[in-house]
Formats: C-alpha cells, sequence, structure tokens
C-alpha cells in the first residue's frame, strides 16, 4: 500500500510530529510505501520528496502574501495535485496539516479520488483556539459555529487581530471541506472522541485509535528508585501554563527538601525561569529540552514523572514513556489522562490546578519509594500490553480499510 502521510514538519518538534514520524517508520517496517508530504522548512533533513514540499507563510514576519497563503495556500494544492497524479497513493492520512499547508490540500485529495485520514492530535476540528482554553481554565464557549468568540477573547497571544484572521481561516477551512471531505476521522482517545462528537464532528466518522510508543527492551536497574538518597520529581514537554508548570512550581516551593526537574522549551519559559527566581523556589532545576536515550535516562532515574495539566489533554504521551522507563506518573484527574493511569495502580491522579493535592501525591511516593517502583513495573507491563505499535498499526489498517469504503461508496 502507498501511504501519503501529510503533516507540518519532517523533524520534531512536538508530540503531534513524534507520532507522525513514528507513524511513518511503522508503516514502512510493515513493508508499505510512505510518502511525506510536509512544507519546507531549513529544519527538515533531506528526503527523496523533497521536490513536493510546498513553501509556507512566514508567521514571524507575515507579509500580504503571507496572511492570504495561511488562508489558502496555493502551492500545496498544486504540488499534492502533481504528487497524487506521479505516485497515486492507495490513502492519504493527515494530521496537523492547517496552517503550512492549509485545507486547500482537500479539495484536491478528494478530486483524485483518494480516501483521506485525518488524526485529531487537539481540539483543532472543532475550534480555532485548539486547547479549549480562556485565562489558563477550560473554555468551550468558543466551539463549532461559535468559534467567532474565541477571536473576542483574543486566544492567540492576546492579539484581537492574529485572534480574528485565525478564526477566519477556521471558518474559511470549514467551508472548503476539513470536517466534509475527511472520510475516516481518527481521536487520539475515548474522551477526545466524547469531545469531538459533543462539538459537532459525526461520530460516525470518528475511530479511537490510542497513540503508542515502543517499549524497547526493559530498562537497565543498577538498585531501584527506593534505594536512591534523593531521588527527584520530572517533569518534560512544553513549558506553556495550559501543562501546569506553574501549579507543579508552587507544589514543588512545599517541598523543599525534594528536587525536581523541569525539561523542556516553550512559550512560558522564560516566565517560569523568572517565577521560580522570584519566589526563591531552590529546589527547582530548569534544564535545557532534550530527547533520545538522555531524556530517556533522566526519567529512568526519576521517582516518579508528573504531568499536572489544567487543559483536556487529548492523550499524554509522556505518560507512555514514563511507563516505558517504569516509571509512575503523577497526573492531574483531566482529559485522556484518567483512560492512561489507574490511580494508585501505575500513578496518582490529583485535582487540576490544585497544588497542595499535587503536593500531596508527590509525598506520597516520597514516603514510600517502594510503592513508587513497583507502580512504574505496572505502568510498563500495560505499554506493553495496551499501547504498543503491533495493536496501534492493526487498528491503523482498519481505519484505512474504512476511509476507502466511505470514499468509494
Amino acid at each position: 500500500m502507498k501511504v501519503l502521510q501529510v503533516s507540518q514538519n519532517l523533524f520534531i518538534k512536538g508530540g503531534s510530529d513524534r507520532m507522525f514520524m513514528d507513524t511513518c517508520a511503522l508503516l514502512e517496517a510493515h513493508g508499505h510505501t510512505v510518502i511525506p508530504f510536509v512544507a519546507q522548512h531549513p529544519d527538515n533533513p533531506e528526503s527523496p520528496w523533497s521536490d513536493y514540499f510546498p513553501d509556507a507563510a512566514d508567521f514571524d514576519k507575515p507579509s500580504l502574501r503571507d496572511l492570504t497563503r495561511y488562508i489558502y495556500s496555493r502551492p500545496a494544492a498544486l504540488a499534492i495535485r502533481r504528487l497524487i497524479r506521479e505516485h497515486k497513493p492507495d490513502v492519504a492520512h493527515l494530521h496537523i496539516y492547517y496552517g503550512k499547508l492549509t485545507a486547500s490540500i482537500l479539495p484536491v485529495l478528494k478530486a483524485e479520488g483518494v480516501p483521506v485520514v485525518h488524526t485529531m492530535h487537539e481540539y483543532r476540528q472543532i475550534s480555532p483556539n485548539y486547547t479549549l482554553t480562556h485565562n489558563d481554565r477550560i473554555d468551550e464557549d468558543c466551539c463549532g459555529m461559535s468559534a467567532w468568540r474565541a477571536a473576542v477573547r483574543r486566544f492567540n497571544r492576546g492579539s484581537l487581530s492574529r485572534s480574528a484572521l485565525a478564526t477566519f481561516e477556521w471558518y474559511f477551512s470549514r467551508l472548503v471541506g476539513s470536517q466534509s471531505k475527511i472520510d475516516s476521522f481518527i481521536a487520539i482517545s475515548d474522551f477526545q472522541k466524547r469531545k469531538m462528537a459533543e462539538h459537532g464532528v459525526p461520530e460516525s466518522k470518528i475511530t479511537r485509535v490510542y497513540n503508542f510508543v515502543n517499549p524497547g527492551n526493559e530498562p537497565d536497574r543498577v538498585g531501584s528508585v527506593a534505594s536512591q538518597d534523593k531521588p527527584y520529581l520530572l517533569y518534560f514537554g512544553r513549558i506553556e501554563r495550559i501543562k501546569g508548570v506553574f501549579t507543579l512550581a508552587r507544589a514543588a516551593a512545599g517541598l523543599p527538601d525534594t528536587h525536581f526537574k523541569i525539561v523542556g522549551d516553550g512559550v512560558a519559559q522564560e516566565e517560569l525561569a523568572d517565577y521560580v527566581r522570584d519566589q526563591k523556589i531552590t529546589n527547582v532545576e530548569l534544564l535545557v529540552f532534550t530527547r533520545g536515550d538522555q531524556l530517556k535516562q533522566l526519567i529512568h532515574n526519576s521517582l516518579a514523572t508528573v504531568l499536572p495539566a489544567q487543559w483536556y489533554e487529548p492523550f499524554g504521551l509522556t505518560v507512555l514513556e514514563s511507563f516505558a522507563q517504569n516509571r509512575p506518573v503523577i497526573a492531574s484527574r483531566i482529559g485522556a489522562l484518567t483512560e492512561l493511569i489507574d490511580d494508585g495502580t501505575d500513578g496518582l491522579l490529583f485535582e487540576p490546578g490544585n497544588e497542595s493535592d499535587l503536593r500531596d501525591k508527590i509525598q506520597q511516593l516520597i514516603d514510600d519509594p517502594a510503592r513508587a517502583d513497583a507502580m512504574g513495573q505496572a505502568g510498563r507491563t500495560k505499554l506493553v500490553e495496551q499501547f504498543d505499535p503491533e495493536t496501534h498499526y492493526q487498528n491503523l489498517m482498519r481505519v484505512y480499510e474504512q476511509a476507502g469504503a466511505s470514499c468509494n461508496g
């Protein structure tokens, strides 16, 4: 099978990029021909498909042409038409295509008779404000045809002009076919599926397919965390307010004898560094974001990882990455996190935004590190049994078949 995999980047910047790249590798491992279609970017590695990649709008210093291309990218539409006609893919699997590629590609895919699958990595399908938050709180008033409220609330960097443009683009994309021209939607959790259906995405077109992480070999253990003198708590991921990093910092301030490491980057990175310094929270160490073996080692050597989200996490890939290293997760009781974590078995759940509750859960594992080790092992067992690559592959094949039947029906 020839699978056209569509996303913004051919490099990893966030969780959706990671799943895009991992999905490409998984399909290739099963003998499929994977054709990537992304926007041109200097960080993209060399690819035999690069000649098909269109230029994207400049979001940092946009010209009038960039603003137009952000709404509808004619270069993307022309490039994908040429790619389809020359290589004839059997199915197109879209990840985050809007912004750089835009909905301009959708009419082309349908006109060329290519079945279209879209993995929804956040909530952009139902609102221009893909996080469904306002002032760091859940806000679902900007969904569906009430999306105009997102512009009024200046959801995009507090800018009325940016928010108005993004909201207009959302309505325009809906008109072009961001919902009608998709044959099958993939929700990455049951929670996300319910939320999408609640706000207008046809439930009959949505299939839940969990993300996956390759567990790799059982991590080598030199002793256990229970034997360490000063184990630390670890947060890794994007540094944004909706990720709850300030809740974590406040919780850490109340546990001065416990070390915390925060690894990542993002729009709130500088703000968080200023807060930690100004509040004299000396037990929090801010580290530059890292990947690969170095990150795995940081996870593996922690007492537990912490995911203090304050938005509807649609999945939570860091949970599975923690399980892969035999570590439990302390997470907010929100979004899909309650699907991934069995409270008291492979992790602990606390009330979102409640630093006192979070502090209590952290203290429980500090007082009983052997329990943390047992929970981490339970998490790895769950990962191997429920979130493995092969299960994901089989589910993905079923969605591709459904999309083909819908497209040709």
